[in-house]
């Protein structure tokens, strides 16, 4: 489709990134919308269902992936937010804001647990330990400070010669990673504050920072354009990134470290083989600025938020927007007032599917007379590579594993998002309704 093609790029290769994004121009937008100022961090659940997003209009928000739906509006800061992190049992967050306060999130509840106080400043950046238990903050008073969330209290304050816009655990939370506006990255022991080590390489500012699982690499992005890789254990500078022409200001790796993808402050989005130091294709996502970046635990997906106020999701093998709505969509919805038992189901696959061959297009496949129809076989849409030589038709035992195993374990690279349907009587009632409404008239 228009404006959804991976690129390969080297640094100065702008005039295909130009024509995607002046192509992009032409489809409907979608996304998670409903910020009032730029989305300055995204960050995923661990469990791949929800979204966090912060802003710059004081807002944190909490989605839905499928849907792409706002699920809760957390209130409570008073000033620009700036990031949040997930803790791993995925019914809690932290967040950090301007109003120099760290707030515990009960999302369950959407309200606080605790809010943390003691900077003096703007903080920048939050991480949370393996276990859950410590969270660390950096922020411009020039101090990272180490928190324990079940107290709410305040354990430890390293003081720095620089602001802090960076904060990551490493090598299963053994080191604290701290990089700021000096461009110097730190390793700590934070159990006891004491320094362990400095990588210089960066010219400006330290911007992200991210650890592979393993605890051996340091990935880094800064405003002199970079990305860089670092060996923990030497302290030394592995291999720089070179592709984005602009300030750097999002880093997220996949689960299984190999991987990474980088946002920029003219919206480009790369791609990057931690084995190679080689970017694997670029792409234009926002129209400004991209503040932040975030995987899907699966590593099929992105997320980006940017100046324009919204948050998209991608599909990175294709390079796809997913869930993108129509504009002054007029077409009937009679799933939205249907009394059929699967009706309600259905709303998550009219996100992305349109019901008949000769409606507007949308990110996923018409699904006209889909029950018999050949699995791939949409002309002119373009496919991912799980169903480019399937040879079978979509029957009712087909779709019934599609829902019940999930689209990533029944069709490997799919572009379907993660959603399963355990119980077999939702499970035939969606496909009845399926059936029915898909059918052509007459």
């Amino acid at each position: 489709m228009p404006g959804r093609t991976w690129t390969k790029t080297r640094p100065g290769q702008l005039f295909g990134l130009i024509m995607a994004a002046l192509m992009a121009a032409t489809v409907a937008h979608a996304d998670m919308i409903g910020h009032g100022g730029m989305v300055r961090s995204v960050t995923v659940s661990p469990d791949g269902n929800r979204v966090m997003t912060v802003g710059f209009d004081y807002a944190v928000k909490l989605w839905g992936f499928v849907e792409q739906s706002e699920i809760a509006d957390l209130e409570g800061h008073e000033g620009p937010v700036n990031a949040a992190v997930f803790l791993p049992d995925g019914k809690r967050a932290v967040t950090v804001s301007d109003d120099r306060s760290a707030i515990l999130w009960d999302l369950v509840t959407a309200r606080p647990i605790h809010v943390l106080t003691n900077h003096t400043a703007k903080v920048m950046s939050v991480a949370v330990d393996p276990s859950g238990t410590i969270a660390a903050t950096g922020g411009w008073d020039r101090t990272v400070r180490l928190w324990d969330l079940k107290e709410g209290e305040e354990v430890r304050a390293i003081s720095l010669v620089s602001n802090v816009n960076a904060v990551t655990f490493v090598n299963g939370g053994t080191i604290l990673a701290s990089g700021g506006h000096d461009g110097v990255i730190r390793l700590w022991d934070y159990r006891t504050g004491t320094l362990q080590g400095e990588l210089k390489g960066h010219g400006w500012g330290v911007t992200q920072l991210a650890a592979t699982p393993d605890g051996k690499r340091l990935v880094s992005t800064g405003t002199d354009s970079t990305v860089r890789i670092w060996d923990v254990a030497s302290q030394s500078e592995v291999s720089q990134l070179v592709g984005h022409e602009g300030p750097v200001f999002g880093l997220s790796l996949t689960k299984n470290g190999q991987e990474a993808v980088t946002v920029d402050r003219f919206g480009v989005l790369q791609h990057w083989s931690l084995a190679t130091s080689k970017s694997t294709g670029s792409l234009k996502v926002h129209d400004k600025a991209a503040w932040a970046v975030a995987f899907t635990p699966d590593g099929r997906f992105v997320v980006t938020g940017g100046t324009d106020e919204t948050a998209r999701v991608w599909h990175l093998a294709t390079g796809d927007r997913i869930g993108t709505a129509i504009e002054n969509d007029t077409e009937p919805k009679p799933w939205l007032e249907s009394k059929h038992p699967g009706a309600q189901l259905f709303r998550k696959c009219a996100r992305c599917h349109a019901i008949r061959a000769d409606a507007r297009r949308r990110s996923g496949p018409h699904l006209e007379n889909l029950l018999g129809r050949r699995a791939g076989s949409v002309k002119r849409y373009k496919y991912s590579d799980a169903l480019q030589d399937v040879s079978y038709n979509w029957s009712r035992k087909n779709i019934a594993g599609l829902f019940r195993e999930g689209p990533d374990v029944f069709l490997p690279g799919t572009k379907m998002p993660m959603q399963q349907i355990l119980d077999p009587k939702q499970l035939d009632a969606l496909i009845d309704y399926i059936d029915e409404i898909t059918k052509t008239p007459g």
